[in-house]
């Protein structure tokens, strides 16, 4: 088919809600620990902006905090997400893995872009051995912009893409598909709005449904 998938991480290929809310949930007990908190961890203010860049989710959840004790809270987070995910206690979504294994028997590259931090996406990665399956894996560490339109662009320049789809749960996935002329396909998952899926060219329920939709990615 030669079709390039590029793929969103979190609420897309790896279930983050596993592991999300015990790491933010540490970072706040870390918090509480510093007398710098004193109310409930915001798990549900998280969930609203889930997919933004890390940077802006500090400065969303904690808005009288100085930039210091963001950057130390986002550190201790990236910490504990890294630790749950090596100990097992995150999880793909179903099918992930047999979705790529078919894709690759039908000649499509896979790549993955995410908001994730380079260090988070390496550990998924390893410990579910993507590696073996993905061309590449893009964080949004490398774009000075911290849009995904722009790390979509990249990819697209870096391997000459000229026809595929964007798979993402969140509107900055069907904008980086849109922003870049290719086909942008929405998970209704976890984090998933119907207000923002209603905006994508195709919404699945589950990413086995890829095998049967390939041919429309055909522009």
């Amino acid at each position: 088919m030669g079709q390039s998938l590029i793929f969103d991480m979190d609420g897309t290929l790896f279930q983050t809600d596993k592991i999300l809310e015990l790491s933010l949930d540490d970072a706040f007990s870390r918090l509480r620990s510093l007398n710098k908190w004193d109310k409930e961890t915001p798990i549900d203010k998280y969930r609203e902006i889930m997919g933004v860049p890390l940077p802006r989710v500090w400065e969303t959840l904690l808005p009288n905090h100085s930039v210091e004790e963001r950057e130390q809270t986002d550190a201790y987070f990236l910490e504990r997400l890294i630790e749950n995910i090596s100990i097992g206690k995150g999880d793909l979504y179903p099918n992930v893995k047999e979705v790529f294994s078919y894709l690759k028997e039908n000649d499509c590259s896979i790549y993955i872009a995410s908001n994730g931090l380079t260090e988070y996406l390496k550990a998924i990665v390893s410990y579910y051995h993507l590696d073996e399956l993905v061309t590449e894996t893009f964080s949004i560490q490398k774009i000075k912009s911290l849009n995904k339109s722009d790390l979509v662009q990249s990819i697209i320049k870096k391997y000459g893409i000229t026809n595929g789809a964007v798979v993402g749960d969140r509107l900055s996935d069907i904008n980086a598909a849109k922003d870049n002329g290719l086909v942008s396909i929405g998970c209704n998952f976890d984090f998933a709005r119907e207000d923002e899926l209603s905006q994508a060219d195709i919404v699945i329920d589950d990413l086995a449904e890829l095998q049967t939709i390939l041919f429309k990615l055909h522009k």
